[in-house]
């Protein structure tokens, strides 16, 4: 299996990195790609000094299998074509095909088999808010059909990239010497604050971050189901939670959403009231599954349950959920390896 990362100096690329060589990924070449400004930079697999190249509209692509890419939207678009024409599978972390018809948005562990379908030869990861909720939505969707779905999003620095975390530490540091607070990837100071806006805000007064769990969710899981999101920025370094309260078409108890998630691919239950046992993202940062706990019935709704999630978005999030989705295609036949 020949793999690509483009983007390879970012906080995702990176991620690849480790992915990739934590769940031995079938690699017998890994090439990278990067900006005018990481290219020539060495990073090391398996013991390998690779050296990223520099990402241009070449034949680089001829002979790759499959090709993971995390460098923004523009260079997605931009770059689609190049990547795909030998027939490389594009894996794409942006936001650029998400929506598109003819590609498929997947999350393995929920719509694997969309992945199949792909006649531009990509595939999009969705958001990571979104994948997470999704995974553990699908364990209630598998009890009775999900109407409605209320989430509030607490996001944490990482979300914004790597830059974004030194930034978060710089002003917590600056905070406690009495210095000014320098505030460049957030739109005011993230210390000691909670910022309740990610994304652009668009004309129903949400942002594209809100919309994107709206119009994601709907599509991964080929459902009717609404969705209104709250997404806020918060102080915690990395892994994203969340605060879900979900309609279901018939009553859904605590003990079956218990049972649903104990038993549900890639979720992990936590949850132990008692013992003050729940998923926090100091304790889970760097883990692969999305962690549940704090599971109740929605007091102001018959048909409602309430719950909270913790993942790794930039591993779940983000790389993780991109192998996964190569992983099951090369399980099911549908690459070379």
């Amino acid at each position: 299996m020949n793999v690509a990362i483009v983007g390879a100096s970012g906080a995702v690329g990176q991620e690849f990195l480790r992915v990739l060589d934590e769940r031995n990924f079938p690699v017998d070449e890994l090439f990278l790609f990067g900006s005018p400004r990481s290219a020539g930079t060495c990073y090391t697999f398996r013991g390998k000094q690779i050296e990223v190249k520099l990402l241009q509209h070449n034949d680089d692509f001829k002979g790759v299998d499959i090709a993971f890419t995390s460098a923004g939207a523009g260079t997605s678009k931009e770059f689609e074509q190049t990547i795909t024409r030998y027939g490389a599978v594009m894996i794409d972390n942006s936001s650029a095909f998400r929506m598109d018809t003819d590609v498929p948005l997947v999350v393995p562990e929920v719509n694997a088999a969309d992945a199949k379908q792909r006649p531009r030869g990509v595939i999009a990861n969705p958001n990571c808010t979104t994948i997470q909720m999704v995974v553990a939505l699908k364990a209630i969707e598998n009890l009775s059909h999900i109407r409605r779905v209320h989430v509030a999003t607490y996001q944490a620095a990482s979300g914004a990239g790597a830059a974004a975390m030194q930034e978060l530490y710089e002003q917590y540091r600056q905070v406690l010497a009495d210095e000014p607070v320098t505030v460049d990837k957030f739109a005011y100071q993230l210390a000691f604050n909670l910022i309740p806006q990610v994304d652009v805000f668009t004309d129903n007064g949400y942002t594209k971050e809100e919309m994107k769990m709206f119009n994601e969710t709907r599509k991964i899981m080929h459902s009717d189901v609404m969705v209104s999101a709250t997404c806020v920025r918060v102080p915690a370094l990395r892994a994203h939670s969340e605060s879900i309260w979900v309609e279901t078409e018939r009553p859904v108890s605590v003990e079956e959403a218990r049972r649903a998630f104990s038993s549900a691919e890639g979720v992990v239950l936590m949850d132990e009231p008692e013992t003050k046992t729940y998923p926090m993202p100091l304790f889970l940062a760097g883990k692969d599954p999305v962690y549940v706990g704090r599971i109740r019935k929605d007091l102001a709704n018959e048909h409602g349950l309430t719950f909270w999630a913790v993942s790794d978005q930039i591993k779940k999030g983000a790389a993780l959920n991109a192998v996964q989705i190569a992983e099951y295609l090369v399980r099911e036949g549908d690459l070379s390896a």
